[in-house]
């Protein structure tokens, strides 16, 4: 129905995002910040490194389990939602073993130096607006949560988020070990 909206009266989309609470906005806005400040070079810790893809993965995991809470599918969602989270994670392992990023990891002060990317507020915004949709799509359609194809679809795109930004992380985290192991920073792919 969202497509229809877009497609056909494209208008109606100012009365939706009117009727959309303010602290969805500012959700938005503070995503916004956090995908901004990735395009800049940086450095940060491990655990910093870790909490954002982690973060990300749950608020996605999140906002699956509670469009489809209601649902009988909701087991089949969470198991679509880790084998995709899973193929997309793989996926991107062997995506990022062919790219030099320029990521690299200073045991001596144990943290990262990570180049500026696009990546993260690609995901960042994809499911924001994955979620968004999807609220909408149940304000208009509620019996939606009862559709295979729609339970499957939303589930397995979380997981494809998810998947993509564990990656990342994981990406990350493996450098600390091998910068350790050889005594000197540590390049690695990343995307």
């Amino acid at each position: 129905m969202l497509l229809d909206i877009v497609l056909h009266d494209p208008r109606q989309l100012a009365t939706i995002a009117g009727h959309t609470p303010r602290w969805v906005w500012v959700v938005l806005a503070g995503l916004l910040i956090l995908g901004t400040s990735q395009l800049l070079p940086r450095r940060m810790s491990r655990l910093r490194a870790g909490v954002t893809p982690l973060t990300m993965a749950l608020l996605s995991f999140l906002g699956m389990v509670s469009a489809f809470k209601a649902s009988a599918q909701l087991g089949i969602a969470i198991g679509l939602w880790m084998a995709t989270c899973a193929a997309s994670m793989g996926l991107a392992l062997w995506l990022a073993r062919h790219t030099q990023s320029g990521s690299r990891y200073d045991p001596t002060t144990r943290t990262y130096e990570i180049p500026g990317s696009m990546v993260p507020l690609i995901l960042i915004v994809g499911i924001f607006l994955t979620k968004y949709a999807a609220g909408i799509e149940m304000a208009l359609q509620g019996h939606l949560i009862h559709n295979n194809h729609f339970v499957w679809s939303l589930a397995s795109l979380y997981g494809l988020f998810s998947g993509a930004f564990l990656a990342r992380g994981w990406c990350l985290w493996r450098m600390a070990p091998a910068a350790a192991a050889h005594g000197s920073s540590a390049l690695q792919p990343t995307f």
